[in-house]
């Protein structure tokens, strides 16, 4: 996430023309895109973090499932 939005930032301050990001190269700003897709699209699912994500998730909703659960027979 933090990739994209230093992408969005970038493409905002070369796009108005703010101070040194004004001589930055469009292709700069492209290069970090192609790295960003295929991180997300390929790097990531090898190393397996896209299933470590959905494994936290699942966790958190059963552990918020169980705490509701006890709650209501106290």
């Amino acid at each position: 996430m933090p990739l994209i939005l230093l992408i969005a930032a970038l493409s905002g301050l070369r796009l108005f023309e703010v101070w040194r990001f004004a001589d930055l190269s469009w292709w700069t700003i492209v290069a970090l895109m192609v790295f960003a897709f295929v991180w997300f699209e390929f790097i990531e699912k090898i190393l397996g973090l896209d299933k470590k994500k959905e494994h936290n998730v699942l966790n958190s909703r059963r552990a918020a499932r169980v705490r509701q659960t006890f709650a209501k027979r106290r």
